[in-house]
């Protein structure tokens, strides 16, 4: 079969991650951790010393660099980098990297190159828009604010951090609207994609009701 690209969007705390990770597990193909991509990038740049905010040097830079993700694993230059680049060092550096658009723009030609030749699935906030907006299946993950904003406050409690939920939805909904009115490739809901929404449904269901969709498409088998 000719491999298929299955693009997920939403918006930050819908579990978009998830669901594209047991997706990846149950159809036995790659899920993309884009953001491991990112933090590859940031690596050779704080190995190599480059400064990304001069255009020709990150341009040398970007012109012999390949990033790789396979097997759940991630790829700088043949080198299988998993352990690197979760360094505050690294984390820093590629908060700051990504935003730049040479940057993004090396790795969407990246994410798509492997979309042509191997089965994916891949989740973030313009995959369906941009990396993929010929992607043979698109899901818009997204939960109510609140639902979302519960879910933060449990992982913060879990990790024995102070925090407060009204504040917490404060802020995911200030991210949503950058998020979805960014002048570069904002959050969009799009017609043809299949919206689940997560705020009342475990994490079974949601599974279930994308294969669903999936096979529907002829993807996977009963």
């Amino acid at each position: 079969m000719k491999p298929f690209r299955i693009a997920i969007d939403g918006p930050a705390g819908a579990g978009k991650s998830t669901i594209a990770k047991l997706i990846a597990k149950e159809l036995g193909i790659d899920y993309i951790d884009t953001g491991a991509m990112y933090r590859a990038i940031a690596l050779k740049l704080f190995r190599t010393g480059t400064d990304y905010n001069d255009p020709e040097a990150l341009a040398e830079l970007l012109a012999t660099t390949d990033v790789d993700y396979t097997g759940g694993s991630v790829y700088l230059d043949g080198e299988c980098v998993d352990g690197l680049i979760r360094t505050q060092e690294v984390s820093e550096m590629a908060s700051a990297s990504s935003a730049v658009q040479a940057v993004r723009d090396k790795l969407v030609a990246l994410q798509q190159a492997m979309g042509e030749r191997k089965s994916l699935v891949m989740d973030g906030r313009d995959i369906g828009t941009k990396v993929f907006p010929d992607a043979e299946i698109k899901f818009y993950v997204t939960a109510s604010s609140r639902v979302r904003a519960k879910r933060r406050a449990e992982d913060m409690k879990a990790a024995g951090q102070p925090c407060d939920v009204d504040q917490i939805q404060k802020e995911i909904e200030a991210r949503d609207y950058r998020d979805s009115h960014r002048a570069n490739s904002p959050l969009t809901q799009l017609p043809e994609a299949v919206v689940i929404d997560t705020s009342r449904r475990g994490i079974k269901s949601t599974i279930e009701l994308a294969l669903k969709a999936i096979r529907e498409k002829g993807y996977v088998k009963e």
